[in-house]
Order: structure tokens, then sequence, then C-alpha cells
């Protein structure tokens, strides 16, 4: 499969709220990023699209543009609009992703966003007094990798 196509596949089928299909996109062994996260690889990896996905019931609004890629790499930006789960608040996050390929599967996916932008909109006056600093960033990846953990658990049972 084309490179650029492995891209759209990811996103139509997260526009769909498919899971299992975005993450068949995925090489077993692959490294995914972003500042909400951090770095999480293999299985984390996909449980991460899963969890957003099934919080999301379906009301996560999915667009994407600007694809390209080529036989190594690929990037696309894409938005996500939704309500996020722990408090309520509506979210429109603006997303630039990078790929890596081998093997017709995504090896690399790598999203970069304005995490402040994000914690504004996320958490509200807290997000805009601090979601600039080291301290809640960091505080935004120990629940959002927390919050993994438990669902992954929770899969595993």
């Amino acid at each position: 499969m084309e490179n650029e196509q492995l891209i759209r596949q990811f996103y139509e089928s997260f526009a769909r709220n498919d899971a299992d299909a975005m993450t068949a996109c995925y090489a077993d062994e692959i490294e995914f990023s972003d500042p909400a996260f951090g770095l999480l690889k293999g299985a984390d990896a996909k449980n991460m699209w899963k969890m957003l996905v099934e919080r999301g019931r379906g009301n996560i609004k999915i667009e994407y543009k600007n694809v390209s890629a080529d036989e190594r790499k690929g990037s696309a930006d894409w938005t996500a609009d939704y309500v996020f789960s722990k408090t309520g608040r509506k979210v429109f996050n603006e997303i630039h992703a990078e790929f890596e390929f081998q093997d017709g599967k995504i090896v690399r996916h790598n999203d970069t966003f304005d995490i402040w932008k994000w914690s504004k909109q996320a958490l509200g006056i807290s997000g805009f007094l601090l979601g600039w600093s080291s301290f809640l960033q960091n505080k935004i990846r120990q629940n959002a990798r927390e919050s993994l953990r438990e669902y992954s658990e929770k899969l595993n049972q």
C-alpha cells in the first residue's frame, strides 16, 4: 500500500471511530509520541488510540489535510474537535503529524501541537495560568499515562 494512502486510511478510520483499523496501520513495534502522552511504544501506542476512541463515544470530529509521503517518511496536518472527558470542556486541537514507514506499516508517529493552547481549552483557568509551565505539562503527561495504564489493565483482564 502506498504510504500516502496508509496515512489517509489511518485518519479515515479515526473519523469513523474504528480504532482497530487505525492500529492495523501500525507496526507491532510502533513508536508514538505527542505532548500529552510522551513516548509510547507497541501495545501502549495502540491502546492509547483505542482509549481515545472509546472515551470519545463517537463524538470526536476528525479532519485531515496536507498528506504527503514517500517510501520512508510522511506527514499530515489534522484537527480533533471533541469534549475532553475529564472536564467536559470543548477542545479544538490542531496537530501536525510526522510518520516513518517500514514494510507497509507506520513504525514511527510523532504528533506535535501547542500544549498550552490545548490546556487552556481542556482545563480552563488552570490551563490558561499554568499550561505554559513544565510543572503542568508534566502533570498532564502523568495523568494521561495513568489513564492509559488503567485502560490497558482493563483490556488485559
